[in-house]
C-alpha cells in the first residue's frame, strides 16, 4: 500500500471540495435527527428511533453501516459499567469507509440528550432554521457534530474515494448524565482506531484535555415527622445544612489553589466546585408549612486530568466525616454521603507536541483559514474512556452553537459544515490518499 502525501492546505482544498455537493445532505440529516427525541433520563434512553433514522441515511446513501445494542456491556463485568442503568433496546452505530490498511480514523458522538423542560420560545423537537441557526433539543449537544462526522463517510462516498486508512464514524447512547455506557460497549466490542475525534460543541476549538467529575449527594434528616405537632423541640436539618454549605465553600477554595498543569493553567477557575441542588421543604401551594425533617445537597466536584480522582475523593470524605465529628447536629445525627455516579468520570490529555494533536491543529488551521485555539474543556466526556482505558489518542472539535442543558439551544449551520471539512482535512492528514 502506498500512500500520497498531502500538505493542509491541500488536504483542506480537497475536502472542501468533497463536501460541497453534500452540504444539503448534512444539514437536512441533522434536522432530522433533531426532530427524533432522544433524551435519556436514567437508568433509560430514547435513542432507539434516532439511530435508526441514522442508519436510514446511511444505507440511502449506500455507506456500510451496523447497529448493535449495547445491552451485553451488563454481563462484562467492566469496572465502568453502570450497574443501575438499563441498556438492552438501546443500540448504537458504527459506519465505516474502509482503507487499505493504513493508519485508522474513528469520529464519536452521543445520540442522547437531556430532556428539555423551560418555556421554549421554537418547537423542541422542529429543527426549527432561522437566521442561520437550527433550533432544538440536541441541536448543539450534539447532533450538530454528529452530522458533520457522518457528513464525512457521505462526503467520500459521493465521491467514491477511500483513504489509506479505516475512517469511522459512531453514534452512541448514554453519554449524558455521567453516562459512558455507549462508549464503553463501543470498545469492548472491538471498535477501534489509531485515533479519535469526539466531536462535542466545542466551537470550533480544538480540546486536547477533559476533567473528571464526582457527583453527590449529601442527605441529612432528624426527627420524626409525625410529631411535628409537639410540645418538644422540633428539630430541622436545615439550619445545620447550611454549615455544609460553608464546608463546600471552604473546599471551593481549597480547590482554586490545585496545581493545574500545563493545559489548565489559564482557567481562572481550574477544578470547580458547585453545589447543584438544595432541598428541603417546598414551596409549592400544596406542600404544608412545617419544619422539614429531611435536607440534601447535590455537589459536583471536577477534576484534573493528572490528579488521582478516587484518593482525591477518599480525602473529601475523611475530610467529610472530620466536619461532622465536630458539628453539634452532624455529630448526633448521622447524615449520608450518597455518590451520584459511581465510579465517577475521569480527565484525559493528550501532549500537545502528541502527533496527533499536531495533525488537528493543522487540519483546523487550514480548513478555517484561521488558527484554531487549541485549549481544554470545560466539562467531562468519554474521552478518558477512549484514551485512559483503550488506548486510543482523543481529541475533542465539534460546531458553535449554545443553549445545551437549557433552553432554545441551537447550533449555527455553517460551523457544522466547517467541522465537516475540518474532520474530513483531518482524516486525509492522518490516513493518507491511497495511491
Amino acid at each position: 500500500m502506498a500512500t500520497k502525501p498531502l500538505q493542509p492546505r491541500q488536504a483542506a482544498k480537497l475536502a472542501a471540495q468533497l463536501v460541497a455537493p453534500v452540504e444539503k445532505d448534512i444539514i437536512d440529516l441533522l434536522q432530522r435527527l433533531v426532530r427524533v427525541n432522544s433524551v435519556s433520563v436514567p437508568p433509560d434512553g430514547t435513542e432507539f428511533a434516532a439511530q435508526n433514522a441514522l442508519h436510514d441515511v446511511l444505507r440511502s446513501h449506500g455507506v456500510e453501516s451496523e447497529l448493535y445494542d449495547t445491552g451485553f456491556i451488563e454481563d462484562s463485568g467492566h469496572p465502568l459499567v453502570r450497574r443501575e442503568r438499563n441498556y438492552r433496546g438501546r443500540p448504537n452505530l458504527i459506519a465505516k469507509i474502509p482503507g487499505a490498511g493504513g493508519a485508522s480514523i474513528l469520529f464519536s458522538g452521543h445520540m442522547d440528550t437531556v430532556s428539555a423542560p423551560g418555556a421554549w420560545k421554537v418547537p423542541v423537537f422542529g429543527g426549527h432554521i432561522e437566521d442561520g441557526r437550527l433550533y432544538g433539543r440536541g441541536a448543539w449537544d450534539m447532533k450538530g457534530g454528529l452530522a458533520a462526522h457522518f457528513g464525512v463517510l457521505l462526503a467520500l462516498k459521493a465521491a467514491g474515494m477511500n483513504l489509506a486508512g479505516d475512517c469511522l464514524a459512531e453514534s452512541v447512547v448514554d453519554e449524558e448524565w455521567a453516562g459512558g455506557g455507549g462508549t464503553l460497549a463501543a470498545r469492548l466490542k472491538g471498535i477501534t482506531a489509531d485515533a479519535c475525534i469526539i466531536t462535542e460543541c466545542t466551537n470550533l476549538e480544538i480540546l486536547r484535555a477533559t476533567r473528571g467529575g464526582f457527583f453527590l449527594d449529601i442527605v441529612a434528616r432528624a426527627g420524626d415527622p409525625s410529631a411535628y405537632f409537639s410540645k418538644e423541640e422540633v428539630v430541622s436539618p436545615a439550619v445545620p445544612m447550611g454549615r455544609v454549605l460553608g464546608w463546600v465553600d471552604q473546599w471551593r477554595r481549597r480547590r482554586r489553589a490545585v496545581d493545574t498543569g500545563e493545559v489548565y493553567r489559564d482557567f481562572p477557575d481550574p477544578a470547580p466546585v458547585q453545589v447543584l441542588a438544595l432541598e428541603a421543604n417546598r414551596f409549592d401551594p400544596e406542600t404544608p408549612w412545617s419544619t422539614p425533617t429531611e435536607a440534601k445537597v447535590r455537589l459536583y466536584f471536577q477534576y484534573l486530568p493528572q490528579e488521582d480522582v478516587p484518593a482525591e475523593i477518599a480525602m473529601l470524605k475523611r475530610s467529610f466525616d472530620e466536619f461532622c465529628a465536630g458539628d453539634p447536629f452532624f455529630s448526633r445525627f448521622s447524615p449520608e454521603w450518597r455518590p451520584v455516579v459511581d465510579p465517577p468520570l475521569l480527565g484525559h490529555e493528550l501532549a500537545a507536541d502528541h502527533p496527533f494533536t499536531k495533525t488537528l491543529s493543522a487540519a483546523a488551521d487550514a480548513a478555517l483559514g484561521r488558527e484554531a485555539p487549541v485549549t481544554a474543556s470545560e466539562w467531562p466526556c468519554d474521552a478518558f474512556i477512549n484514551q485512559r482505558e483503550f488506548g486510543i489518542p482523543t481529541l475533542l472539535v465539534g460546531p458553535k452553537g449554545a443553549g445545551a442543558h437549557n433552553v432554545d439551544e441551537y447550533v449555527e449551520i455553517d460551523s457544522v459544515l466547517d467541522t465537516a471539512r475540518t474532520l474530513l482535512t483531518a482524516a486525509i492528514l492522518w490516513c493518507g490518499i491511497d495511491s
